[in-house]
């Protein structure tokens, strides 16, 4: 397993990585699909509807003029039902607590919408973790393209060499590479996990405990050798 010299900057997925949010995806997305065309999509249509945000798989099914109508609709059934078919994975705030008392800057490159996304975010109470966050609306190329990434290189000021991305699908391995950032596959969550482990990610995580752990070695390891310096 890949060691870095120095840990500036991690950047964090959201669904699969941080959060436990399939079922409330597919859920919502079906919400809309039933009222409006009688019928219901499998996870895998879902899923394939997916790259750029929720407006673009909506304007795909539902068409550019009942964009914005459904887009509200189907926000309003995520809010609502975040709590019942949503949860954080279980140890991901410690391994945050970890790296932000430790001085690490945090962001969040996520293919979601901005809407969504800042749900999922305070709903779990996380947004003020991350010092900048990255959003399917805020990029031209979404998800395998790295440009997410590289926007936050240069937000933050940090440099691809000390940057990690953590993610659990091959849109998160493909977009590291092209941005020159180490990539910790994690599999707690993913849905295509033989392809993921099978892409060579630098580090790779099972389990969240596992993550956390990584975290505190890797900060510990950074304070010992700055009182050494």
């Amino acid at each position: 397993m890949a060691r870095l010299k120095r840990l500036s900057c991690v950047i964090f997925d959201v669904d699969g990585t941080l959060t436990n949010t399939n079922l409330l995806i597919f859920e919502t997305f079906n919400h809309v699909a039933r009222a409006h065309l009688g019928r219901a999509f499998s996870p895998e249509e879902i899923i394939g509807l997916f790259g750029p945000p929720e407006e673009g798989a909506v304007e795909k099914v539902f068409g550019r003029d009942r964009t914005a109508q459904i887009m509200d609709e189907l926000c309003v059934f995520y809010r609502d039902n975040h709590s019942s078919l949503a949860r954080l994975h279980e140890g991901m705030d410690d391994a945050l607590r970890v790296l932000k008392g430790a001085g690490i800057k945090l962001a969040v490159f996520t293919g979601k919408g901005r809407r969504t996304a800042a749900l999922t975010l305070e709903a779990f109470a996380l947004q003020d973790y991350f010092d900048m966050v990255v959003t399917g609306n805020d990029v031209v190329n979404h998800k395998p393209d790295g440009e997410g990434i590289t926007r936050i290189l240069e937000g933050l000021g940090v440099s691809a060499e000390e940057t990690v991305m953590v993610g659990d699908s091959m849109a998160d391995v493909r977009a590291s590479r092209q941005a020159g950032v180490t990539m910790a596959a994690v599999l707690w969550d993913a849905y295509d996990r033989q392809k993921v482990l099978a892409a060579g990610s630098e580090l790779v995580f099972e389990t969240v405990p596992e993550f956390v752990e990584w975290c505190k070695r890797q900060t510990n390891g950074q304070r010992l050798a700055a009182r050494h310096a």
